[in-house]
């Protein structure tokens, strides 16, 4: 791979299963090691710079393939990817075939689908790639009239030569394109933002006929002929493992044909399964039947005495008293203690579940030299890196074959799942197996969000402003997975909205407190920025009742002068992977959203009793947030009247599917404010299904909820992140339109049935 973002032409390779007159790729650096890696999109300073080689084919028959190279699990990014692509190259959409790439770093580049970072980190390379394309047809069609090229342009999937009206097909062209070398980077021209064909217009997902009619293929609907299913009975307690099993009655279940021991890894279990027993079998109520069937022994293991309950005052205990200094401005204590008033206050949010709507599932055909799998997979690499090195085969030997997701929120891109379906396939000789998880087993062994308890203390002056600010917050790490636990939390975890407040305050102290994990803690979409904004964007609008002013106007006034902020400013030393030359954080931008939100739910207008209106806002990925919520309560009862969440992300790619990344993101952020929560027991998820671990339907969704982009047509700035920033407001902006309509304040997640007390 080259050093730099080149366009390579890769004609000749037949790298493409599809084939294609001219094929290009575009390469990058691959800079992050297997070590950097490990502990998720974000938690390198130097950003994931190695994305990827994604490939443009044009047939004969002028057919334009794009292969996409990250996960589709809904986002659209399948979409998105390619008709960047497209509108540099000038191709007829109707004309765009989408495939999708297997797992394979060597061809593709990072596949890892996290952290939101696919189109800001692909937009520019992909123009590019898209307009190398053009360039070569267009040098083609020139040199085939033996005119200057400066005279021919192209247009809707064809090049004319301007001054005579002749025209010619790409399909025509691409074999003479393909025997051309490839433009200098420098020297190809980019189109101007004015004349973009599809960047910046809403288009509908390409997938969404399909999604919509059942014939699309996600993991549960893989297949191969003579298969065997199989489901496993996992420890129910993180680092259990098996005493004792007694299989005899499950090997009498009709249908059951195998019963395997899985070894439990040892801690911290990173991407390995946790072992258990696993029933194989023709059919999978046969399967499921025979695991009932199992009478197993466990050995819980180390978290045996894990308690929800215990754990929340260990975690408050931990974040009432000193913890590691993480950022500290001026002088907190002396300004505290010569504050006019002080306002102490404590949030807890608990652990949660992604609960994609299709669990975790893989089918694996392996035999003694190789593997093949299929799965609802965000990180195919992962899943073939793990499946090689527990196989013993090279790379090169696993192919994974990436479908559609079902959602994925961060749980998918963890391969465990793939890795039990090779290794039982292998126990069965090399026949094809079908894993299937459960609800219950998605909910009891998933890689759960972190449990987070917080302490915020502020100092006001006579005048009502905020002089004084310290944050501990004590959460368990995602590290604790993948290493030694840290007990604190890392950098990147810091730099999602605890270490970085914005706030023009001047004695500023946040410190990280110890918390030690008892299960496998994950990337859950948007990360530490939900705990962490629902205390920073909570106690704001405590301070401005203590200071007895307006909480939108209040929050302005923190937020300070517009100004744009080095993160290092602030001890971010992560910024979400990226530059901070590129991406300071912008006051001026988080601003503009808090006043976009505000007004479109008409902020200031005079309610009746019972109804009152939040608002909260939010730096993440690289991108910024307000949301504004109205609500009515009566007799316990809460109402959601109207959402009004703003957004900007730089460059609009695709208007539509931003505003359904942010559409859902308010129904996220409302499902894990009410309702979510898992909870332990003797180290036991204590969740089964979705009647224990309830979602937000639809009698419970705002009954208005509109999206306002902000900053759309500004194309000189560089993307922002879609799919995770729009989560983290809507809690605190739901809890403060409590407030403002009961004089209740809720500091601790979910709400359940705290309005009744």
């Amino acid at each position: 791979m080259s050093a730099a973002d080149d366009i390579i032409n890769i004609s000749r390779r037949s790298l493409l299963g599809a084939g294609g007159a001219l094929v290009l790729a575009m390469a990058l650096p691959r800079a992050a090691s297997a070590e950097a890696r490990k502990y998720g999109a974000d938690a390198q300073p130097g950003g994931w710079r190695d994305d990827p080689a994604l490939f443009v084919a044009i047939g004969d028959d002028g057919a334009v393939t794009i292969t996409c190279h990250r996960a589709e699990m809904g986002q659209g990014i399948r979409t998105s990817l390619a008709m960047v692509i497209a509108d540099e190259l000038e191709a007829d959409w109707n004309r765009v075939r989408i495939e999708q790439a297997v797992g394979d770093e060597t061809r593709y580049g990072n596949q890892n689908t996290d952290g939101s970072r696919s189109m800001r980190h692909l937009f520019m390379p992909l123009r590019r790639c898209g307009a190398a394309a053009r360039t070569m047809l267009e040098q083609a069609a020139a040199k085939r009239w033996n005119v200057p090229v400066a005279e021919v342009a192209a247009s809707l999937h064809e090049v004319i030569h301007r001054p005579t009206g002749r025209k010619l097909g790409y399909g025509t062209l691409a074999k003479d394109a393909a025997a051309s070398a490839v433009p200098d980077r420098a020297t190809v021209a980019l189109k101007v933002p004015a004349a973009f064909r599809y960047i910046g217009r809403d288009m509908h997902s390409a997938d969404g006929l399909a999604m919509t009619t059942g014939r699309a293929d996600y993991g549960i609907d893989a297949r191969l002929p003579g298969m065997l299913y199989a489901v496993i009975a996992r420890p129910p307690v993180y680092g259990g493992k098996v005493k004792s099993v007694d299989k005899s009655a499950a090997l009498k279940v009709a249908g059951v044909t195998d019963i395997v021991d899985l070894p439990a890894p040892a801690l911290p279990s990173a991407f390995q399964p946790l072992g258990g027993v696993a029933v194989l079998a023709t059919n999978t109520w046969a399967a499921m039947k025979g695991r009932e069937a199992l009478a197993i022994t466990w050995d819980d293991g180390p978290n045996a005495a894990y308690d929800s309950a215990a754990y929340r005052a260990e975690l408050e205990r931990s974040a009432r008293a000193p913890g590691q200094v993480s950022r500290s401005d001026g002088d907190v204590e002396t300004a505290l203690g010569k504050a006019e008033k002080r306002i102490d206050a404590e949030y807890y949010t608990p652990h949660l579940a992604q609960a994609p709507m299709e669990p975790p599932m893989a089918l694996a055909r392996t035999d003694a030299a190789r593997c093949e799998a299929w799965a609802c997979t965000q990180d195919p690499q992962a899943a073939r890196d793990l499946i090689a090195e527990a196989l013993k085969i090279p790379v090169a030997d696993v192919t994974i074959h990436q479908t559609l997701l079902g959602g994925g929120f961060g749980r998918k891109s963890k391969p465990d799942f793939v890795l039990e379906a090779a290794l039982l396939s292998r126990t069965a000789k090399g026949r094809p197996v079908k894993l299937v998880w459960t609800r219950a087993d998605d909910l009891h062994h998933s890689y759960f969000h972190t449990v987070s308890a917080a302490r915020l203390e502020g100092g006001l002056d006579a005048a009502g402003r905020t002089v004084a600010w310290r944050h501990r917050s004590a959460a368990p790490s995602i590290a604790s997975t993948f290493g030694p636990d840290p007990r604190h939390q890392m950098p990147f975890e810091q730099g999602m909205g605890l270490r970085n407040v914005p706030f023009a305050i001047p004695n500023v102290r946040i410190e990280t407190c110890a918390a030690t994990a008892h299960t496998r803690i994950g990337w859950f979409r948007s990360v530490s920025n939900i705990p962490h904004c629902f205390a920073v964007q909570s106690f704001v609008a405590e301070l401005a009742a203590a200071a007895g002013r307006d909480p939108k106007d209040y929050l302005l006034e923190l937020i300070g002068p517009d100004r744009a902020i080095d993160p290092r400013a602030m001890g971010d030393t992560v910024n979400a992977g990226e530059d901070p030359a590129l991406y300071p954080l912008d006051t001026a931008r988080l601003k503009a959203v808090i006043a976009a939100a505000a007004k479109g739910i008409g902020w200031g207008r005079a309610l009746p009793p019972g109804r009152g209106l939040g608002i909260a806002a939010h730096y993440s990925f690289v991108s910024y947030t307000a949301c504004a919520i109205e609500v009515w309560v009566a007799d316990g009862q809460l109402t959601i009247e109207r959402a009004d969440i703003a957004v900007d992300c730089g460059p609009q790619v695709n208007p539509d599917r931003i505003r359904s990344q942010m559409e859902g993101s308010v129904v996220m952020g409302i499902s894990l404010a009410t309702l979510g929560e898992i909870s332990f027991k003797d180290g036991r998820v204590q969740q089964d299904n979705f009647d224990s671990y309830a979602i937000t339907r639809i009698d419970a969704a705002p009954k208005i909820t509109e999206v306002h982009l902000v900053g759309g047509g500004v194309w000189n700035t560089p993307p922002g992140g879609v799919g995770e920033p729009g989560v983290p407001p809507v809690a605190p902006a739901l809890c403060n339109a409590i407030h403002a309509a009961t004089g209740k304040r809720i500091r601790s997640l979910p709400i359940g049935e705290q309005l009744k007390a």
